[in-house]
């Protein structure tokens, strides 16, 4: 979607605290050891001064969210993101492969998975926490989404919560929350903005498992783990379009962290990872109050150049069909773009992803765009947004 802010607006230092106390949720998604990039992101949001005022996850963002919600340091955070090893996570079900073989409900047993839970999170129940925190999790009996935290699902334990959101179907058993059977939230939301930014004056969503999806050649032969966490990717990527693709208020930071090039399941980056969530949150954090103020949309916004390498397009109109407002073929049935230049955020764009020949590219012309007062709208009406995919 796209929409038009003012170019001359003043700047804010990135380096000074911020006073002025807002409602906050900060968002964590799901993505395997790529969320370790979270704990950059909480370093930085300290720094900056931004005290969250619900912190709600799905998978490893639940994990990080619970250890922040119970006032864990972030060095301690990444003492621990450090030290974590493989054999402290996975530990094959070999006995229950081989005798219940596949009614068995795992690949991986559950008690290492839960006994780094129990390090991290806490024992107490959701209404013993300082902070408001919120679990996403799947239901896995009824299909439908459970996010424990919320009103009425503040009873139960925070360990049982955050077990099942980090249970990857296939390979965890699923977790009992409080007599419910829940899976990985990812299942169905793997960014939970949408319940997380109820009362809120902005949200801060960090996307870390599902915004970027580069291509993998070597997928064919990467085996069972590698394709199975592929195609949730993919499907956590699409699913998460959607609320993106219709985001009204309260104002969204999107900070989308450079780890598409790292593994789900990679001890070797940590380092890496805790500097890219700091790195990427510092920058997309530099015009907070200026979002707020806005109100609308998602941030940061920056001028972006559509281009189409015409003897690459084969006339497909996939992207057309999916982006009617900004795609269009001409009489040689070449896509061309209505809007050459447009201002996106991080949602945007996903329809050049799609072109099966690589012919559509977005350059990055100049820094973010950002307002710097809010807009002159009538709040009962609806801004107009365009639909990229």
């Amino acid at each position: 979607m796209t929409r038009r802010t003012p170019h001359n607006v003043s700047r804010v230092s990135p380096g000074k605290p911020r006073r002025k106390a807002h409602k906050i949720a900060v968002v964590l998604g799901g993505g395997g050891l790529k969320g370790f990039a979270h704990i950059g992101v909480f370093r930085a949001l300290k720094e900056l001064g931004i005290v969250p005022t619900v912190v709600s996850g799905t998978s490893i963002g639940a994990l990080i969210g619970a250890a922040y919600a119970r006032g864990m340091p972030v060095a301690e955070m990444a003492d621990r993101a450090r030290a974590l090893q493989r054999r402290d996570l996975f530990r094959l079900n070999r006995m229950g492969m081989l005798l219940e073989r596949q009614h068995s409900p795992a690949i991986y047993l559950e008690e290492p998975l839960r006994n780094v839970v129990k390090a991290v999170a806490t024992e107490k129940r959701f209404d013993q926490l300082k902070t408001t925190l919120l679990v996403n999790t799947v239901d896995i009996q009824r299909g439908t989404q459970m996010v424990w935290g919320l009103p009425g699902l503040r009873h139960a334990s925070v360990v049982d919560a955050v077990y099942a959101s980090c249970a990857l179907p296939g390979f965890y058993p699923p977790g009992n929350v409080d007599g419910r059977l829940c899976v990985d939230g990812g299942v169905i939301d793997n960014l939970p903005v949408t319940i997380s930014s109820l009362g809120m004056d902005a949200v801060i969503a960090v996307d870390t498992g599902s915004g970027d999806m580069e291509p993998e050649n070597d997928i064919a032969t990467a085996g069972f783990a590698s394709i199975y966490t592929r195609a949730a990717n993919t499907m956590m990527h699409a699913l998460q379009l959607v609320p993106f693709g219709a985001w009204t208020r309260p104002a969204m930071i999107l900070i989308r962290p450079k780890v598409s090039h790292i593994g789900w399941f990679s001890f070797s980056n940590t380092d890496e990872l805790l500097a890219a969530g700091y790195t990427a949150a510092m920058e997309a954090c530099k015009h907070y109050e200026e979002c707020i103020a806005w109100g609308i949309g998602v941030f940061p916004r920056r001028a972006m150049q559509i281009t189409v390498d015409r003897a690459k397009c084969i006339g497909c109109t996939l992207c057309t069909a999916m982006a009617p407002d900004l795609m269009a073929m001409d009489s040689q049935h070449k896509a061309y773009p209505l809007q050459p230049v447009v201002e996106w955020s991080p949602a945007d764009g996903d329809f050049i992803h799609h072109c099966p020949t690589y012919a559509i590219a977005a350059t990055r012309l100049d820094a973010e765009s950002v307002p710097s007062a809010p807009p002159t709208v009538d709040p009962t009406r609806e801004p107009t947004t365009r639909k990229t995919g």
